[in-house]
């Protein structure tokens, strides 16, 4: 019983630092594991998405605290959970807003979506992006450090639910390595977002907020599919800064 229990455990260990040594930019030393597929650690996507919106938070509050506007704030709080996570979402909406708007058949706008340069499409995308997510925060006020953090859990362990329905569309790159997340890994994830959510923000508003956010990003992985076929790592980023907007938006009408 005590072996199943530590490779249990191991098990777990070894697929959440996958999901933070993709999420975050935060070294981790002192550990020395192969990473797991994708699709077997996003139940820890909740997990590392609140230590993400944490830094957020506390940028919020540390930029209060010293006698900031709230605007500045705001702007402080964006650009910490940006540079934790690397940026990593943004560019996916960024690249997927360029190859949905920019091409006009399904091979052009997944040639689009891996060249690096920025287009104009995916310029809009991030300034709408984050002027949606600033202004949530400033609407927010005192309340932006628990939905801060709420929004990053959710909006990254709603990514299951289309990963899970939806195939992806290349045979290489990350989702395809990420493999098609079990019914359990998406329960797992589903479940953690929502207790993160419910302890910050009560039982009712965090299961209309998680509703709202799995509808979010399976609408852009449906859209996505419209257009090249299916998934890409891009599109997964698409859909988690639609769900964190979607959030944070529907938080400013129940906690502002």
């Amino acid at each position: 019983m005590i072996a199943r229990l530590h490779l249990f455990m191991t098990a777990r260990r070894v697929e959440f630092y996958s999901a933070f040594t993709l999420l975050t930019r935060i070294p981790l030393p002192g550990i020395d594991c192969k990473p797991v597929p994708q699709g077997r650690a996003l139940w820890a996507y909740p997990l590392v998405g609140a230590l993400i919106g944490s830094f957020g938070a506390t940028a919020f509050i540390l930029a209060g605290m010293i006698g900031l506007p709230g605007v500045l704030a705001a702007v402080a709080a964006l650009a910490a959970t940006v540079l934790v996570s690397g940026a990593l979402h943004e560019d996916g909406l960024s690249d997927t807003a360029d190859g949905l708007g920019g091409g006009r058949t399904a091979q052009d706008k997944l040639r689009i979506m891996r060249d690096s340069n920025q287009g104009v499409y995916g310029s809009l995308a991030l300034m709408l992006s984050l002027a949606a997510r600033g202004g949530a925060i400033i609407a927010l006020g005192a309340a932006s450090p628990l939905a801060l953090i709420a929004a990053h859990a959710i909006s990254r362990g709603v990514l299951a639910v289309p990963m899970r329905r939806i195939d992806a569309v290349r045979r290489d790159g990350i989702t395809a390595e990420a493999g098609r997340p079990s019914y359990i890994t998406v329960l797992a994830a589903l479940v953690l977002a929502a207790l993160i959510a419910g302890l910050l923000l009560g039982a009712q508003s965090a299961q209309i907020v998680l509703l709202l956010a799995i509808g979010a990003a399976f609408g852009v992985a449906w859209l996505a599919r419209r257009h090249v076929g299916g998934l890409t790592g891009d599109v997964l980023g698409a859909a988690q800064q639609a769900a964190e907007v979607v959030v944070l938006w529907s938080l400013t009408l129940t906690l502002s």
